[in-house]
């Protein structure tokens, strides 16, 4: 008799060195109430999956780990990764798509954490958080009218990137008075940024007017290194850069340059070229600069709405309907991911 049971894997660095979860809900009651799906993890954690690991999995939840053609080698039961986020650019997604694999990403999970957090940010450089905080550490209280901070009334937003979660950004600082918004985005239309309540702009426009730059685009091979030397000389003495989206989106040497030299008034970075950091970046030499490791909008509703997401794409495979927030659809119209998706269908 046929197993019938549906397995999804979830990547090790869900879970601490005992095993248990890290994080209170990320959605696995979802699939741990039906009978026929079963939840495992994998071993060990790596900054690549092994095709070990994926052999004999019709699903896998994937944190932090790349996942490479190599990975992909024992795929034959394998029918969808579920990146636990929106990035998916640690994934090969054309190995995916030759290993007759779906990726799917938790689009919308993420829209106001981020946002939320990027807001939070913009407030803690404008009213220079971090150097009041230290006044107080050190004992000059005396020194504390040199710190005056700004508002974001009557300040100009600059959005690069008009997704969901640079939507909801726009959102969110609606109700402080800020002066216009500009949005960079050459995939979406003018009129779906004008009705919004922004305005279309080049990069370059952009850069030249915004006293806040704030990237919200993915990493891909036009992003990489988008703001460089060139675009931050083009940015005004006093605006902010703030980069939740992916490191590789902005030179860090150039960067550093620019803040060392006060050509911009400071930046608030979550992401860097290289991940994990294993030394402190040269960034940190500077302090007209925030930094998060890669979890500034990371809360406990976060993890549960993504958690859900993913967990929910997987049910949907399940019982033979196609995840949400698909990659690489092209693959349901392959003749044997069709075959491998019938022969591992579960009854409703």
């Amino acid at each position: 008799m046929p197993d019938s049971r549906f397995r999804v894997a979830l990547t090790a660095d869900f879970y601490d060195a005992e095993g248990r979860l890290k994080y209170p809900d990320i959605g696995l009651d979802l699939m741990r109430s039906e009978p026929h799906v079963e939840v495992t993890q994998f071993a060990v954690h790596g900054p690549e999956i092994s095709a070990d690991q994926l052999a004999g999995m019709n699903g896998a939840i994937v944190l932090t780990p790349r996942v490479t053609a190599a990975s992909l080698k024992n795929s034959a039961d394998l029918l969808a990764l579920g990146r636990f986020g929106v990035g998916y650019d640690s994934v090969d997604v054309a190995a995916c798509t030759a290993a007759d694999v779906l990726l799917y990403i938790t689009a919308g999970a993420v829209d106001h954490s981020v946002a939320e957090a990027t807001v939070g940010w913009m407030l803690a450089l404008t009213h220079q958080m971090r150097a009041k905080d230290k006044l107080v550490r050190e004992a000059r209280w005396n020194d504390r009218a040199g710190y005056m901070g700004t508002e974001l009334r009557s300040r100009t937003l600059g959005i690069v990137g008009f997704g969901g979660i640079g939507k909801a950004v726009l959102r969110m600082l609606s109700g402080f008075g800020m002066q216009r918004a500009l949005v960079y985005d050459p995939f979406v239309s003018a009129k779906s940024i004008t009705d919004a309540g922004a305005r279309p702009v080049t990069l370059d426009e952009l850069l030249s007017a915004a006293d806040f730059v704030s990237l919200h685009c993915p990493l891909n091979d036009k992003t990489r290194n988008l703001i460089g030397e060139k675009e931050l000389a083009r940015m005004k003495p006093g605006a902010w850069l703030i980069n939740t989206a992916r490191g590789g989106i902005v030179n860090e040497p150039a960067l550093f340059d620019a803040l060392k030299a006060r050509k911009i008034a400071g930046a608030a970075i979550d992401c860097f070229e290289t991940e994990p950091l294993v030394a402190p970046p040269k960034l940190a030499e500077l302090e007209n600069v925030l930094f998060a490791p890669h979890c500034i909008a990371w809360t406990d509703e976060l993890f549960r709405d993504i958690g859900r997401a993913a967990c929910q794409g997987m049910l949907d495979l399940a019982h033979g309907r196609p995840p949400k927030g698909l990659i690489n659809p092209e693959v349901l119209n392959s003749p044997t991911f069709k075959a491998k998706w019938k022969r591992n269908l579960r009854s409703s």
